[in-house]
Formats: C-alpha cells, sequence, structure tokens
C-alpha cells in the first residue's frame, strides 16, 4: 500500500527514510509480511538517489524490521517486533461544550454475546433473507442508478420513497405520498433532522418515563429543556405535559419500554393539546409490524388534521440494523428544511441499498418477511409470558401488550427480591436481561426482548434467570 514519507529539508536524507518506515511498522501501518516498494521505485518517488533507498532498508533489514527475498522483493519482517498503537493527540486542552461531557460514552457493536441473549431492540439476523437481499442489491448495482449530478436527492431515492408511502399506508393507515417520504439512515437520524429544525437551546421538549433513552440524549444534546411525562395504561398521560412545550417524542402504537398502546380517547386529548399550544408530535413506530392480536389502533399521523405529527420509521426493528435505513413523514410545512439539513448532514443515503429495499417491498418480500418472523416472535413471546406467568408469578407480573420484540414485567410492590440483583446475578450464568429502571419510571421491573435469543434456548435462559430469583429471595 502507498506510505507517506516526509522529506523535508537535505540533511541525512537515508536516515529519514529510515526512521519513518521503521516508526511505520512500530505502530502498525506497515503490517507483517507487506511488502515495500522496490529501491529504484521509491527512490523515483521521493526523487532521491537508488542508495540513498538501499541504505535505509538495509539497515531496517539488519535489525530484523525487514526481509529480503530474492526475485520477490523487500517485505515487512514476519518476526514478532514489539509495536504500539498509533494514536492521534491526546488533546488535554480540547473539551467539547458541558452538555456533550455529560452524556454516556456509546458502547462499540463488537461485544460478545451472552448465552442467553434477552437485551431488547434487535431483530434475529437468522430470519433475514439474506440471499433474496444479495440478488436484489446485485440488480440495484446498474449504470442507470448513477444520478447525472453525481448526487442524488436528499429525500433520498424516489422509488423507495414511493414503496414505503405505499406499505406504510396498507400495513399502518399512514396518510402519506412519496413526496411527503424522506429516507433517513435509521430512526435515530430522522430524530436528529427533526432536532436540527424545531430544536433551539433551550427549547422544552417532553419524552416518555419510562422512555427512549436516545432519543432523550439526542434532544438534549442539541440543547433541549427534557420535561419528563409519566405514563400510564392508556399512554402517555396528557394532563402532565407542560405548557411552553414545544415538541412532544411518543411512541403511541407500542409505548417503548412498557409496551402498552396509548388510547383512541389519549391520543385525541394529545393532538388536541398540540394545537391548543402549537406544539409538534413526534410519533415513533419503531417496532408495530410485529403484532400478535387485536387490530392495531390508527397511528397519531392518520389521526392528525393540523399537520403537527411527524411520523418516524425504522427498518432496523423489521430487517436489520447493520441496514441503517429509516424514514420521515412529514408536513408541507417542514419538508424543505429537513431535506436542507438532510443534504447538509450527508446529502444523501446509500443508493444502491435504497434501490435494493424499493424492490424488496414491490415484490411483496417486505410483507411475506414480516408475516414470517412475526410468527417466530410470537412462540417465543408466548413461551416467555407463560414462563413467568407460571413460574415467577409471586414477584412478576407481565405488561400487556400485543406487538414488538420485547415484553415488560412490573415487579410485585410486596415482592422482597431486587431486580437489581437479579440482572447481575443473571448475567454472571450467561443470561442478558434488562432492568426496567434503565430506562427510567418509578417501578421496578425487568425488560425481556425476543428477537437475539432462539426457540430452542429460551427454555434454559428462563430457568437460570428462575434459578437467579431464587437466590435472590434465599439470601
Amino acid at each position: 500500500m502507498p506510505f507517506h514519507i516526509s522529506l523535508d529539508g537535505h540533511t541525512d536524507l537515508a536516515a529519514r527514510i529510515y526512521r519513518q518506515l521503521r516508526e511505520g511498522i512500530l505502530d502498525g501501518r506497515l503490517r507483517s509480511g507487506e511488502r515495500l516498494p522496490p529501491t529504484r521505485e521509491l527512490a523515483r518517488e521521493l526523487a532521491v538517489s537508488r542508495n540513498t533507498v538501499a541504505v535505509a532498508y538495509e539497515r531496517l533489514t539488519a535489525e530484523g524490521f525487514l526481509e529480503s527475498h530474492v526475485g520477490r522483493g523487500t517485505f515487512v519482517s514476519a518476526d514478532p517486533v514489539a509495536r504500539s498503537e498509533r494514536a492521534a493527540p491526546s488533546g488535554i486542552g480540547v473539551r467539547p461544550i458541558a452538555r456533550w461531557r455529560s452524556l454516556p460514552v456509546p458502547l462499540g457493536g463488537d461485544r460478545s454475546a451472552p448465552g442467553f441473549d434477552f437485551r431488547v431492540g434487535v431483530p434475529d439476523p437468522a430470519l433475514f433473507p439474506l440471499r433474496t437481499w444479495r440478488r436484489l442489491v446485485s440488480q440495484a448495482l446498474r449504470p442507470s442508478l448513477l444520478p447525472p449530478s453525481g448526487y442524488a436527492d436528499p429525500a433520498g431515492l424516489e422509488a423507495l420513497r414511493v414503496a414505503i408511502a405505499r406499505h406504510i399506508g396498507a400495513a399502518r393507515s399512514v396518510r402519506a405520498g412519496g413526496e411527503d417520504v424522506l429516507v433517513t439512515q435509521g430512526a435515530q437520524q430522522a430524530l436528529d433532522l427533526i432536532g436540527r429544525v424545531l430544536i433551539e437551546p433551550g427549547t422544552r421538549v417532553a419524552v416518555e418515563n419510562p422512555g427512549y433513552p436516545p432519543a432523550e440524549r439526542l434532544f438534549t444534546a442539541l440543547g433541549a429543556r427534557i420535561v419528563k411525562v409519566p405514563v400510564d395504561a392508556e399512554g402517555l398521560d396528557v394532563t402532565a405535559l407542560v405548557k411552553g412545550t414545544r415538541l412532544i417524542y411518543t411512541t403511541p402504537s407500542h409505548q417503548f419500554p412498557l409496551g402498552t398502546p396509548m388510547s383512541l380517547a389519549r391520543r385525541t386529548a394529545l393532538l388536541a393539546w398540540a394545537e391548543r399550544n402549537d406544539a409538534v408530535i413526534v410519533e415513533d413506530d419503531y417496532d408495530s409490524e410485529f403484532r400478535f392480536s387485536d387490530r392495531p389502533l390508527e397511528p397519531l399521523q392518520s389521526l392528525d388534521r393540523d399537520g403537527r405529527v411527524l411520523y418516524v420509521g425504522s427498518f432496523s426493528k423489521t430487517l436489520l440494523p447493520l441496514l441503517r435505513l429509516g424514514f420521515l413523514v412529514a408536513p408541507a410545512s417542514l419538508r424543505p428544511a429537513l431535506r436542507q439539513a438532510k443534504q447538509l448532514m450527508d446529502w444523501h443515503g446509500d443508493l444502491v441499498t435504497q434501490a435494493a429495499l424499493a424492490s424488496f417491498i414491490d415484490e411483496g418480500l417486505l410483507a411475506r418477511h414480516v408475516r414470517k418472523a412475526t410468527r417466530e416472535y410470537s412462540v417465543r413471546r408466548d413461551r416467555i409470558v407463560a414462563f413467568v406467568r407460571d413460574e415467577l408469578r409471586d414477584v412478576l407480573e407481565v405488561v400487556p401488550s400485543s406487538a414488538g420484540l420485547h415484553l415488560c414485567a412490573l415487579m410485585d410492590p410486596h415482592a422482597t427480591v431486587s431486580v437489581d440483583s437479579v440482572v447481575p446475578a443473571a448475567a454472571r450464568v450467561g443470561v442478558a436481561v434488562e432492568s426496567l429502571s434503565t430506562y427510567g419510571g418509578t417501578r421496578d421491573g425487568l425488560v425481556l426482548g425476543y428477537g437475539l435469543i432462539g426457540s430452542d434456548r429460551i427454555g434454559e435462559g428462563l430457568s437460570r434467570l428462575g434459578e437467579c430469583f431464587s437466590a435472590a429471595a434465599r439470601s
């Protein structure tokens, strides 16, 4: 691979070449077994004599950093050499603004998976139709996909926007055409775009409590004043909203993390409150595609007659988070600003992936995948519900819900066991579960996901979890 060597000045050029190659080997930029350019070629690139480069190579070879093979070339030595990680300057005197220093550092995505994974919000990658997706991506890689100007519409590929509008119109009764849809890299980018065009420092933003932490952290990072609004059996408590609130973030179809849907009366009250107080509602419909019973209530967006609801959706739950595909349906008054914000952020997303998804929807493959995945998730969900009701009924009560990739179970107020002691104990025996307290609120409980754990492992995982509750009760 090309390797940059600086030769500013004219003194001891061979030593300069030697030092920079040596540093490259020690910090890993030049890896073991990597071939260096011939001395004649490197000398020509650096505008020095061939002998100057040869002297540097000979010294590195003598010290064991390089190996020379007649007829093949010069290579970085395969022998173990003390190496150090290359890193940027620490920047001790440089600090972000205060609100960024208070936010938690995100964890990397390469964490090892536990043996029994009940974590929340991730679908089963084994259910993803990879072979079909590979075919669609291959079909999408064609010259006609390339935009004449080199860059595409910030709102996303038109074919995908039309397909999304048709899909959510049929599946969720959302009122939208292709021109109303803006394709994003996941729901989180959709929320970021909304925040950029609606939130100024000090803007009051209401979020559910318990609720979705990434949304709250995002709005905080944009300078919002967060107001946490309690949630009850009917959803967000509209009477607890504070006057002067500019934006309300809610998950009405499948409240996160409790799982309860917002009642029709509460939806109507929320829309009326927003109209009276000149507020905007962000409706996050994050995983309501997977429904196990009951007819779904109409989304807020379909009930909205005043253009105050922004509808956010994601394919991270229905397909894979890896694809980074989501969308935003916005009223006409906000679309120009949202397009401008999208262009300034990343111009547009991956057109190949967007084209593949458009075909996936148009060919009926998304609907088929959702039906298949729903059947599988329903089996997993039913097993968890049955176990909690049969084996843990003295300490936990399942919160009724009929959709999504997780369920919530609340602790009995009179139970002597603490979830905060059970969760780490479960982790020690390979069971990953999450405490409801992670998401706020005042109730103690567990949030159990069933997207990542296969049906064949649920029984053993729940059995180990039950033993942790028993051990906590004894102690």
